[in-house]
């Protein structure tokens, strides 16, 4: 299977405009959240009358799913009977007050009544085989999307908009990577053009369920977590539509994170190169695997605000103007993360020991956000999740024994809890001094940069620094950015 769209071997678009908009588990969480999808929808149709629905389950419901997945692999079957319950009322009562037909409402009640049913019988096999495969969770966690896309759908149509559920097993084909399945793009061109295609000459509005796809057998595959993103990706690209639209719950991508730093404010435009690091980096607004079909297919991306569509948002574009002033952009940290160091004189000059090193971490299926070396090749320092370093460092001991023994090297050992932070900016490639500024700040607000990490493709510096450090480093980044706007104002 390939990944990337041939799209010269595949039928023409259709020379109408189409757009795709994906709506998030936030964006349809409760009725008043789903009403302004709907008003949104019908808004955005007078102008996109070509228009697909992509959206997640309801917020908090996969993770739901999921739970009771894992409590049956237990053996404990008593918590998924308040997740049953839970799962029905929050369904039924968004359809008791979206959808005013009576025997729409009861069929919509009905199909996700069955859907929810579908949930005890697989927790019920689980519990049986005590275990969970991965295929089973796939088949568990799709069905949030499957309940949400005939909720959205049934309240289109009460609000007189002509639309149609559908299942995105029947659209996009992946390989069969459970859990993190990768599609393919020239079955999928097809299957979408072919369908969503009659239901857009139609006049229709599909709703096509995130997350999901399916094997070319149609066995139900899943894109990852925060793959509705990408589904919204994938059929942007295979259509091609001409925008795809993300609808979350924010204004945008912020230049930090809102929580943290008070006056942070949207980005208005971001190169695909700054968004990818971003979303690496901790920033939730994109899921990174959404960007590549979409810079393939050459179409128009723009993260929107659900909950105040009257904002523009942030546009995404493929080359932005770098050389302009404010060439910082955002400040993004990814906390919970701890430093591993191998050192020793004995690796001056030894080749292998990196490949070494990476290798013993690989086998524990533990990603690296950042790595560091200095040039004396005395030692070599990288980050991992905190959860995963005991792991990582016996890993590490086992391959390192022999050199461990004979004093080659010292030892393997680990920080405390770090935060990574990361400034993005296409612009620093154009702009001496950018470090010198940024370790200034730290300086004089007394943050201790404790490692230090720049790609060749300068867009992005990342440093570390100690957890009690993360807040105030964050706002002292953070407030370069606000001189600079203020400076090109």
């Amino acid at each position: 299977m390939t990944e990337k769209p041939e799209h010269t071997q595949l039928p023409q678009k259709n020379v109408q405009p189409v757009l795709v908009m994906k709506f998030g588990g936030t964006s349809i969480g409760d009725s008043a959240a789903m009403a302004q999808v709907v008003e949104i929808v019908r808004m955005t149709r007078l102008n996109w009358p070509r228009t697909v629905v992509v959206i997640s389950a309801l917020a908090g419901v996969t993770d739901l799913l999921l739970e009771g997945a894992a409590s049956a692999v237990r053996g404990q079957l008593s918590p998924i009977f308040p997740a049953e319950a839970r799962l029905r009322e929050r369904h039924d009562s968004i359809a008791e007050q979206l959808i005013g037909d009576l025997a729409r409402r009861a069929q919509v009640q009905q199909e996700i009544g069955h859907l929810v049913g579908e949930f005890m019988n697989l927790c019920r096999a689980i519990a049986v085989l005590g275990e969970a495969t991965p295929r089973a969770l796939d088949a568990v966690a799709a069905l949030g999307e499957r309940m949400s896309v005939r909720l959205l759908a049934a309240a289109l149509e009460d609000a007189q908009i002509h639309a149609q559920f559908v299942d995105a097993t029947q659209l996009i084909v992946t390989d069969h990577h459970f859990q993190n399945a990768h599609p393919d793009f020239e079955a999928t061109t097809q299957r979408a053009r072919l369908l969503l295609g009659r239901m857009l000459d139609q006049g229709r509005t599909p709703v096509v369920t995130g997350f999901i796809a399916a094997t070319p057998g149609g066995v139900t595959t899943t894109l990852g977590r925060g793959g509705s993103d990408y589904s919204a990706g994938v059929l942007g690209a295979v259509l091609p539509a001409d925008e795809v639209w993300i609808w979350t719950d924010v204004n945008g991508v912020m230049t930090a994170d809102p929580r943290t730093v008070p006056d942070a404010c949207t980005i208005p435009e971001l190169t695909y190169r700054e968004i990818a690091e971003l979303a690496y980096y901790g920033a939730k607004v994109l899921h990174p695997k959404t960007i590549r079909p979409v810079i393939e297919a050459g179409i128009g991306l723009r993260i929107c605000n659900t909950f105040n569509p009257e904002h523009p948002g942030t546009r995404l574009v493929e080359n932005g103007d770098s050389r302009r002033s404010g060439e910082i952009k955002a400040v993004t940290a990814i906390h919970g993360q701890r430093l591993i160091t191998i050192e020793g004189r004995g690796m001056l000059g030894v080749p292998g020991v990196a490949a070494r090193t990476f290798s013993a971490v690989a086998s524990t299926g533990t990603s690296v956000p950042l790595i560091t070396q200095a040039s004396s090749e005395q030692s070599i320092c990288f980050a991992v999740p905190s959860s995963a370093v005991d792991e990582v460092v016996a890993a590490l001991e086992r391959a390192f024994a022999s050199e461990l023994v004979q004093r080659d090297i010292d030892r393997i050992w680990a920080t405390s809890e770090v935060v990574i932070i990361t400034i993005v900016g296409s612009g620093m490639i154009h702009t001496p001094g950018i470090a010198g500024r940024v370790f200034t700040s730290l300086g004089q607000q007394n943050a201790n940069v404790i490692a230090i990490a720049q790609g060749s493709s300068e867009v992005s510096i990342s440093l570390v620094v100690d957890q009690k450090d993360a807040e105030v480093a964050v706002r002292a980044l953070h407030a370069l950015i606000i001189s600079a706007r203020s400076h090109a104002e």
